[in-house]
């Protein structure tokens, strides 16, 4: 159990999984502060003198129910930067990296080519000794 446990650490698919998650958080990181930065205000400029931007409130003076349409924008928005550049940046290349292996890979044949046949038969005459001989 613990030998497969072992295998398992240095396959080397953990390390893989570490690099993933720390780039993963750290893009997050840098497509939260892009939209904070830059959507925010644009979709917070769409509506109007409200200080909270873009939305309505279900009740009028009541500041827990304001509908957030502008939040839900930016996150749709992010999601669709970070979908993208994971697709663009990752994705897409390790495909085309793979099929780049394939295409030099050659089909095995089907069946025993002209050389094994006639080692086969060459074999088989060794085989039967001298007497078959003429």
């Amino acid at each position: 159990m613990l030998k497969g446990f072992k295998d398992f650490l240095f396959r080397g698919n953990i390390v893989d999984l570490a690099v993933a998650v720390v780039v993963g958080t750290a893009f997050t990181a840098l497509v939260a502060a892009f939209t904070s930065a830059f959507i925010n205000p644009i979709l917070a400029s769409l509506g109007g003198g409200d200080a909270q931007g873009l939305g309505f409130r279900i009740v009028d003076g009541n500041e827990n129910t304001f509908v957030d349409i502008g939040g839900f924008i930016n996150a749709v928005i992010t999601f669709i930067i970070t979908a993208g550049v994971v697709y663009f940046v990752f994705v897409l290349p390790s495909k085309r990296l793979l099929e780049r292996l394939q295409r030099g890979e050659e089909p095995e044949p089907e069946g025993p080519t002209e050389d094994i046949l006639l080692l086969r038969e060459i074999r088989d005459a060794l085989a039967e000794g001298p007497q078959s001989r003429p």
